[in-house]
């Protein structure tokens, strides 16, 4: 067992790296895991050498909080999982499109997902429109939204097509800015990460929209283990906090 959880240790501590190395957020959940595996396997070692036990109420404590913490932890993944093929339904009257991060003038990877599965519905459905949301942030030297909407426009997307909503900073705001300019009466596709989509949907009903669906664009492979553990926690804290049902 000692040297599974080395192993493991040593594999969290490499992925940290990784996204440490690209600036990721919440990358640091990578590192405790590494440090409690490593230190995990270097105490049964030393424990196995000296004939040390744990008594047996800590062991039965100790047994049910980890079990509880993984079976809800696979609960909310399973959660995520049943979302990250939605493509929506045929023909809404809107999508909204959650914006991402952009670097100086460019989209990055996640926000051109968004822009390509955005580019592929509109195409197929040329009587839908498009909310494109997010504000201008930190490193950005336009608009989530703005950037989104020149590579529609570039990519043969009509401008009256395009709706820019340029003021939010989270999906909360997303979804609430979205609705002040097309409400929550109509029929909607939310398009973002396949990860995203689960508690995009939850927070967009708990906002009171009335008809809406998820449209899941890719995410990055080598991400996406790190993406889902994030998201796995984002939907605790949205839960804790009254954000979703």
């Amino acid at each position: 067992m000692e040297v599974l959880c080395g192993i493991l240790g040593v594999a969290c501590l490499a992925y940290y790296g990784l996204m440490l190395a690209v600036g990721m957020d919440f990358s640091f959940i990578w590192l405790a895991g590494g440090l409690v595996f490593i230190g995990g396997g270097a105490w049964l070692k030393f424990a196995g050498a000296h004939g040390l036990h744990l008594p047996g109420p800590v062991k039965v404590v100790g047994g049910i909080f980890l079990g509880a913490g993984l079976v809800l932890f696979l609960a909310v993944e399973g959660l995520i999982v049943s979302k990250m093929n939605a493509q929506g339904e045929e023909n809404l009257d809107w999508v909204i499109v959650l914006g991402a991060q952009v670097r100086g003038d460019v989209p990055s990877r996640a926000l051109y997902r968004r822009i390509w599965k955005a580019e592929e519905y509109l195409k197929e459905h040329p009587d839908t429109k498009a909310v494109l949301s997010g504000g201008k942030g930190d490193g950005e030297n336009i608009s989530e939204a703005r950037a989104m909407y020149d590579c529609l426009v570039e990519a043969g997307i009509e401008k009256e097509r395009l709706l820019l909503e340029e003021r939010s900073t989270s999906t909360m705001e997303n979804l609430e800015f979205s609705a002040e300019l097309v409400g929550k009466e109509q029929r909607i596709g939310i398009i973002s990460q396949n990860f995203h989509i689960y508690r995009a949907l939850k927070l967009a009903e708990h906002q009171g929209y009335r008809h809406v669906c998820g449209i899941a664009a890719k995410s990055e492979p080598l991400y996406q283990l790190h993406f889902m553990v994030r998201e796995a926690f984002a939907i605790v804290k949205e839960k804790l906090i009254g954000n979703i049902r």
